[in-house]
């Protein structure tokens, strides 16, 4: 099996990072092929820094296929180009985001997601909406630092992530989401410091990868059919 894991941005710290977790996630025997398009910006912040990403990320996902990747994880939470990247690819796509909502609506009655910046606060809001989680969120908390921060401060990252996990316990969450693929290091500390179940999207999403693919693929009737060749219209077609 080979799960092939993109990160959309082009931060090599991170993607180096996203190999740790994805590797620590996956059984024995699963391969992975882990990567960024190195094309795209160094942080993804927002609706602008996304959609710069995702033609780079598209391309990414389009040489798995063709070098027989059977799933893809997109590890950026904001799940940038998921719906594309599902036109694109015929093994099953998962977004970080997605994955780790799906997790922690099935491992806790409530929940609640720790993020970067306050910007991403209604991005993630409206994600966890559209996966039809919304009232069992608790809320989406920023800790105020911007995503290579998490790298170069990590010690001033923990506290905070601690700290905004703590009053999420507070406020009923009984497992919380880390809404950041670079945080996904500090996933198991938190837990143990806070005495909540903390998840991790990379880890969630390889996970679900690993018991998607090679059973289930990709439907390319409707939403997700395959993108039309543009190449060979004729004018007014």
């Amino acid at each position: 099996m080979l799960i092939h894991v993109v990160n959309p941005n082009s931060t090599a710290a991170m993607t180096d990072q996203i190999r740790r977790a994805a590797e620590a996630a996956a059984r024995p025997g699963t391969r992975l092929r882990v990567g960024d398009p190195g094309t795209t910006p160094p942080s993804i912040e927002g609706y602008h820094d996304e959609a710069l990403a995702v033609p780079a990320m598209l391309e990414a996902i389009r040489q798995a296929e063709a070098a027989g990747a059977d799933a893809h994880v997109i590890a950026c939470f904001d799940d940038p180009g998921l719906a594309a990247a599902r036109e694109v690819a015929r093994g099953p796509v998962l977004g970080i985001c997605e994955a780790g909502v799906r997790v922690a609506t099935t491992i806790a009655a409530r929940f609640a997601v720790v993020t970067t910046l306050p910007r991403a606060v209604p991005i993630i809001e409206d994600l966890v909406d559209h996966y039809g989680a919304a009232r069992a969120c608790r809320g989406v908390r920023a800790v105020d630092l911007p995503v290579l921060a998490l790298e170069a401060d990590p010690a001033e990252a923990r506290r905070r992530l601690a700290a905004a996990i703590v009053a999420a316990r507070a406020d009923g969450a009984e497992a919380v989401l880390l809404g950041c693929a670079g945080m996904s290091e500090m996933c198991a500390e938190l837990s143990a410091e806070t005495g909540l179940p903390v998840i991790d999207g990379v880890d969630a999403a390889v996970r679900l990868a690993e018991a998607l693919a090679g059973h289930y693929a990709t439907s390319k009737i409707g939403a997700y059919a395959a993108p039309r060749d543009k190449t060979r219209l004729e004018p007014g077609s």
